[in-house]
């Protein structure tokens, strides 16, 4: 069976989007003053537990169809 690639793009990229910002962004973005959470930068928020990206498995041509 081959490796799935559009599947493992995408949890790729739901994985860079759950990350925190790091800590020079928040410096550059809020100034040395303020205390902000790295995860307050973060576009998406997502856990594996809470919620899941649905992505459906690719479409396999039967074998016996040929």
């Amino acid at each position: 069976m081959k490796n799935d690639s559009s599947k493992k793009i995408k949890l790729m990229k739901a994985a860079r989007q759950t990350k925190w910002a790091p800590v020079w962004a928040v410096l550059k973005k809020y100034g040395m003053g303020k205390r902000v959470h790295p995860s307050a930068m973060t576009a998406y928020r997502r856990s594996w537990r809470r919620t899941k990206l649905h992505i459906k498995p690719r479409k396999i041509r039967k074998s016996h169809m040929g």
